[in-house]
Parts: structure tokens; sequence; C-alpha cells
């Protein structure tokens, strides 16, 4: 076996171990190395190491085995590590720090000041330095940085390929947000760059999604209307970052005038803006809204549909009457419809999606589409490798 298979066996087995205590929290050696088929001896190794970097933490007294036995019990540690997260909406720029298991650390929102990408990113690196400092002044280290924008992103090259309510077309972010954290003076931990419904939607499967959350579908409504899809235990991006682009999608031949130019879409009935329009049909949005949530029940098969954004948090009835609109569907089919639920965080779903990017991946080894990120973070940043 090389360096290299050997390197990539620890990080499973550690990921192994990882997403069995965040699963199941409690669990001693023992109980681990009989879960997770690993030897005792490797099970010890991996736990000191995981207690030393800070990833779990002991209990402090020891409890009864099954056997009698006396044993201390794991958890994953939320004193020592924490995650940031970052939402570029069209109008507004929110943060959020979270601990590994969700809680919600630390949060910011500030008007969008300069839509221009040069502009974007040093607002972005100054909130994330100030949400760094207080992270500081905890005793908590920064281990990742997640980032989402509302429009397609290509996840490995970190380009955003078209973010037509920002205007902006393949813009390089990635390396940009790089530089203007670096020149914040953020320490070099791990960026990464994703849609903001594929962000929402990975925090709500990560954090709240438990085994049985898949697959999952986010669907936010804000000033563009997008989904995001949990498939098999990852994002379901699309050959080019382009699926969950729902907004665009023509629910009423001839309907009202889109910002794209067509008429009859989504955004168009329930879109933020189209919704703080004087004397909005909010019936009518919500009759559309419920086709669309059916449509995609029906295409995916999930297990739970999330609402989030700004139409979903301001306009409860809306969401409301969309998932009675479901469940109506549902019933003359004579199916059970999926869980139908909002998001956990409200506004901050897609920054605290977005904090999660970094540790859906690690505790992940073999995702293909995460394999060169991986490998850069395991050389330069902060997200551990072996």
């Amino acid at each position: 076996m090389t360096i290299g298979d050997q390197q990539l066996l620890k990080r499973m087995n550690r990921s192994v171990l990882l997403r069995l205590l965040r699963a199941r929290p409690g669990l001693s050696r023992a109980r681990l190395a009989d879960e997770s088929g690993l030897t005792k001896s490797t099970v010890s190794l991996l736990v000191r190491e995981l207690l030393d970097e800070g990833w779990l933490s002991e209990a402090g007294t020891t409890v009864a085995d099954g056997l009698g036995r006396p044993s201390t019990p794991l958890q994953i540690n939320v004193g020592v590590r924490a995650l940031m997260g970052v939402e570029i909406a069209v109008e507004t720029v929110r943060l959020a720090c979270v601990s590994l298991q969700g809680e919600v650390l630390h949060a910011d929102t500030h008007a969008l000041t300069d839509s221009a990408p040069a502009g974007v990113c040093a607002q972005v690196a100054r909130m994330a330095a100030e949400a760094h400092r207080q992270l500081n002044e905890r005793g908590l280290r920064l281990s990742s940085i997640g980032v989402c924008v509302p429009g397609a992103v290509d996840d490995c090259t970190g380009v955003v390929r078209f973010a037509p309510n920002l205007g902006w077309r393949n813009v390089s972010l990635l390396p940009a947000l790089e530089q203007a954290f670096a020149a914040a003076g953020l320490p070099g931990v791990t960026v990464q760059l994703q849609n903001d419904a594929d962000a929402a939607a990975l925090g709500e499967y990560e954090f709240f999604g438990g085994e049985g959350g898949d697959p999952l579908i986010f669907v936010s409504c804000d000033v563009g209307v997008g989904a995001g899809v949990v498939l098999n235990d990852r994002l379901f991006t699309g050959a080019q970052g382009m699926a969950g682009e729902i907004g665009h999608t023509i629910l009423e031949i001839d309907g009202p005038l889109c910002s794209c130019g067509r008429r009859g879409c989504a955004e168009a009935f329930f879109g933020s803006r189209a919704l703080e329009r004087e004397a909005p049909d909010t019936a009518r949005a919500a009759a559309f809204f419920g086709v669309l949530l059916q449509n995609l029940w029906v295409t995916f098969d999930p297990r739970a549909i999330v609402l989030g954004g700004k139409s979903c948090t301001h306009h409860r009835g809306l969401a409301e009457a969309a998932f009675d609109m479901v469940k109506r569907h549902a019933d003359a089919a004579g199916m059970p419809a999926p869980e139908l639920r909002l998001a956990h965080h409200g506004e901050l779903a897609p920054a605290v999606g977005a904090a999660a990017l970094a540790l859906h991946e690690y505790l992940r080894p073999l995702q293909p589409d995460a394999r060169a990120r991986r490998a850069r973070a395991a050389r330069e940043y902060g997200i551990p490798s072996a």
C-alpha cells in the first residue's frame, strides 16, 4: 500500500468515527470499534488524534458499558473549532459562525453596498475579519470559510457562471475572495464557494436531516428562486453547476413579465420582489408555488422539502398555502407527501449551509467532485488530513 493509500484510508476511518459520533453522541471507544468494524487499537489511535486536534471531547465521568466494564463516552467537541459561512444575496450579505454541530455562535447582516465583485469581496472580508475577532475572544479556532451566491457556480474552479440578479457572468470569485481574506488578516483556512440554495440544502441535511434525510430539497425564494438537492449523500449540482435553477421554469404561458425577459416564470409569481409589488395576488402565487413543489416532489421523490428565503419568512401564509397544495395533490394520488417544513435558521439558512461545506466534504473523503479541493486543503489549509 502506498503512502497516499494509507493517508486516504486514515481519512476514511477518521470520517467514519466522526459521523458515528455526530449521529450518536456518547459512544465509547469499544462501541465505536463494534459499530465501525475497525480494530480497537485503530480506534484508540484515531480517537487520540481527534481529541488532540479538538474534534472530539471526553465526558467527565466514566459509565458502564453493556458488559459492565467502565468506558468513557465521546462526543463532538463544540468548544474548539468553528465554521464560518457567508451568503452574498442580491441586496444583503449575511454571515454565520457555527459549531461542528450547527449551533449558531455569531451572526451578522448588512446591506450589500456594492454589487461589483471587487466591492463584494472587500465587504465580505471586513465582516469575516470582525467575526474572526469575536471567535478569538471566545477561544474558538476558525476551521473553514464557505461562501454562497445566488447563481450557478462551478464549485471545482470557483467561477460564478451566471448570477443574473447580481449582473455577473463568468466571474472568477473564489480566488478574489481568498485574496481579500488574506489582505484582511484572516488565517489561511480552506475557502469554498457554492450556490445559495445548494448550500442551504447541505446545511439542512448536514445539521438537521439526520440519517433519514436523503434525498432532501431546499427551495430558496428570495429575489430569485432556486432549489438545492441532496441526493445519495451529496449535492446534486449537475454537469455545469446549473441544477436547481428553477426560478425561470415557466409556470404559465404568457404570464407576468419576469426579470429575465420571459413571461410566466416562477420568480415572477413568488420571488420577493414580485410579492412586494402593490396588491400582489398571493392566493394565485401560492397556487403556483404549490405546483412547483409538487413537480419537484414527483421528480426527485425527496424525504423532505424545506423552504427558505425572504418570500417565505416575510409571507408565512404563502408557504403554508403551498404546503397545503402539495398535500392535496398527495391525497388525490393516494400517496404520502414528503416532510414539508421551513428552514431551521430562517434567512440565515444559506450562510449556515455555506459554513457546512468543508465539514461535509471532510466527512466524505471519497466524494469525487471534492478530490482536488481536499488535496489542496490537506496541503495548504486548516482542514486536517491525517
